[in-house]
């Protein structure tokens, strides 16, 4: 079995979130965070978008949102639309994806998308800036290979 821990429910690739790459890197010291973060389902319940508000999820009656009879619920709908507008990622074409391609294949898309051009480090959503060498860029306004 994969370890999808970076995959959360929700279609967001955690690894390329900033309190995951803060912690991972040691760098929520450096940039003003006291707390970083594992992934979303290692938080379990404590997911900070869909999971605590969901019941489905919360009994792990589903391991994704596209699983569940209500996909796309409203909350996850107002959270795509968030960040489609700040991030230009879309959360429920991502777990299309998933449920397409499986979460293996998916998480290697993912960690190919948000690989610096520069110096292939790893590339932070949330900041558009790739954590090793600073380079600012936005993967999802340029998807390579697409």
């Amino acid at each position: 079995m994969v370890d999808n821990n970076l995959a959360a429910p929700c279609g967001v690739y955690c690894g390329a979130c900033r309190q995951y790459l803060l912690r991972k890197k040691d760098l929520l010291e450096k940039r003003g965070y006291t707390r970083g973060c594992e992934g979303c389902r290692i938080r379990n319940k404590n997911c900070a978008f869909i999971r605590r508000d969901c019941t489905a999820l919360r009994k792990n009656e589903i391991e994704f949102c596209y699983e569940c009879e209500n996909f796309p619920c409203q909350k996850l709908q107002k959270l795509d639309n968030r960040y489609r507008e700040r991030y230009t990622v879309n959360m429920i074409n991502n777990l299309k994806r998933i449920e397409e391609i499986g979460v293996e294949k998916w998480l290697k898309e993912q960690e190919e998308l948000y690989t610096c051009p520069e110096c292939e480090g790893e590339i932070c959503v949330h900041d558009a800036e790739c954590y090793d060498c600073g380079m600012k860029f936005n993967p999802n306004k340029y998807i390579r290979g697409k």
